[in-house]
């Protein structure tokens, strides 16, 4: 009996289908696998902050991930930052390259593409695998569904990173907690995505970004608590009341309260022969010092995260923010090329694999990250270089420009017409800036024809110019007989002589007069340059 066609994952393991739509790490009640947790960051100290972290790096994590989660609820920069981080993946919309130009390729990559068009796709898969970044990695089960015609995931499910051990031997592979195996279980292939954000070579446990930002988070966490306990010193002003020599018990009582009900009523009634006094206590240098103290760690931590601090911080400016832009571009554009790789392997082979078998290529899924582009500076770049023969594809500047390309029976922009409904008629244009058509073949620019800038003086002497053969015909004609007639340089001498004595001259010296008055007539009246 012939056995079934078995599916084999990207290492070489067998696919076992049946066990797809199962739960695999799903938590547990009062087992190894508890989503619940004590708090790690409530009288923490260096001591043993410097013990979780270095607990974490000898492959016993569980409470660095806990002092991770605590990191991103209690410091509002972090979490900011962070954030920033996930949503310059999470706000792109992917898009899907097929392996191929045939049918079956592109039909494969029509699929993947609603795949990926799903909402839970950016918002529980690819924001749950960015949990890494923080954390060194994140794992995501696949829940599979199979009641359609085809296999899709039917729902995506975050995986706290406690629950997994780290393998002694490769500090890398990850294994499920499970209260009978010490050394945990062995995932199933297709069924968990494993991303490992490669910020820095080594270890991924050693790689978050939260193991980075832990030293700065207990340092700025103990200067807002010293800070608070210094505003409470020194923060609101000493009350002080005085009564007089006279005064009895019920007085000093009544004025007691009154001192004391200032404190938190901000009103109080006394009898007029006594006074109450507010002495200001000089404390702002530490108030000072405290402020610049907790902006210099969120300036680290805006490094650690994105790479730069103008976009972040009060008082940058906007060109400063512009330059540093780069750096945080270029950490997008790596964020987005690791998370493509891990989406590709663990999410769009599989389903690839499940519905249409093993293929020679597979699609690919990319998070195009472009720079801001400046639309006017490539426009005059463009306007420049094209005339002078330079030959620019027109999907390579839509795609700079974040245009798609037009659609079969688009409507398409076009060039407003002359007299066209909607558009003001152009303005006459003056004598030395019309007809601007001809591109420059030396800048690029457009620049007035020079028939458009003639004057009468112009006219004149073009008029001059069309007639030049027929003004000097009479004079060359009989030069021409005699060069071909004369037998020798004397006879040709003889023969220039007897011209020179002639008329023939005549009438181009008539011309020439007439020409010269005309011009002397022009310039006396301004029309000449």
């Amino acid at each position: 009996m012939a056995s079934s066609p078995r599916i084999i994952d990207q290492w070489g393991n067998p696919v076992s289908t049946r066990k797809l739509t199962e739960e695999i790490a799903a938590p547990t009640m009062g087992s190894v696998r508890s989503v619940w947790s004590e708090t790690i960051v409530a009288g923490l100290d260096p001591v043993g902050m410097a013990s979780i972290l270095n607990q974490a790096g000898r492959g016993w994590p569980d409470r660095f991930f806990t002092l991770a989660d605590e990191m991103e609820e209690r410091d509002l920069h972090y979490r900011s930052v962070l954030g920033t981080r996930k949503l310059a993946i999470t706000g792109v919309e992917p898009i899907v390259v097929a392996g191929g130009e045939d049918a079956q390729s592109q039909k494969i990559a029509q699929a993947v593409k609603e795949l990926v068009e799903q909402p839970e796709f950016a918002d529980d898969y690819t924001t749950d695998l960015l949990d890494g970044l923080g954390k060194g990695f994140s794992v995501v089960e696949t829940i599979w569904d199979r009641s359609g015609k085809e296999w899709s995931p039917a729902e995506y499910k975050w995986r706290d990173q406690r629950h997994f051990l780290i393998d002694e031997v490769d500090g890398r592979t990850l294994r499920l907690k499970h209260p009978d195996h010490y050394r945990g279980l062995d995932l199933p292939s297709y069924q968990f995505s494993i991303h490992r954000p490669k910020l820095k070579s080594g270890l991924p446990i050693r790689g978050g970004l939260a193991r980075l930002v832990a030293w700065a988070f207990l340092f700025k966490h103990y200067s807002l608590k010293d800070w608070m306990a210094f505003l409470e010193v020194y923060g609101m002003p000493m009350r002080v009341g005085k009564f007089g020599r006279g005064a009895s018990i019920d007085d000093r009582r009544i004025l007691l309260q009154a001192v004391r009900d200032i404190s938190t009523d901000a009103a109080a009634i006394i009898p007029k022969e006594m006074d109450i006094e507010f002495v200001e206590v000089a404390g702002s240098s530490g108030n000072n010092l405290f402020s610049a103290m907790t902006d210099y760690l969120d300036k680290q931590i805006s490094k650690g995260v994105l790479g730069q601090t103008m976009s972040t911080d009060d008082g940058s400016s906007r060109a400063q923010a512009e330059v540093h832009e780069n750096v945080r571009h270029d950490i997008a554009r790596a964020d987005a090329r690791q998370t493509c790789i891990t989406m590709n392997r663990d999410l769009i082979r599989p389903f690839v694999d499940l519905n249409y078998g093993p293929q020679d290529r597979y699609p690919t899924v990319v998070i195009p990250i472009t720079e801001n582009e400046d639309v006017k500076t490539l426009a005059d770049v463009i306007n420049r270089l094209v005339p002078l023969g330079l030959e620019i594809g027109a999907n390579g500047v839509r795609e700079r420009l974040g245009f798609e390309p037009p659609e079969k029976g688009e409507k398409l922009l076009h060039p407003a017409a002359a007299g066209a409904p909607g558009t003001e008629p152009p303005e006459k244009p003056e004598a030395a800036t019309a007809r601007q058509q001809t591109p420059c073949a030396h800048c690029g620019g457009y620049h007035a024809l020079a028939e458009d800038e003639r004057d009468e003086l112009d006219l004149l002497i073009e008029d001059a110019l069309n007639h030049w053969q027929m003004d000097l015909d009479p004079l060359l004609k009989p030069l021409r007989s005699l060069v071909e007639e004369a037998g020798n340089y004397d006879e040709l001498r003889e023969g220039l002589d007897t011209l020179m004595s002639g008329d023939a001259g005549s009438e181009l010296a008539k011309r020439l007069a007439e020409l010269t008055m005309k011009a002397r007539g022009l310039g006396d009246i301004g029309q000449g340059r």
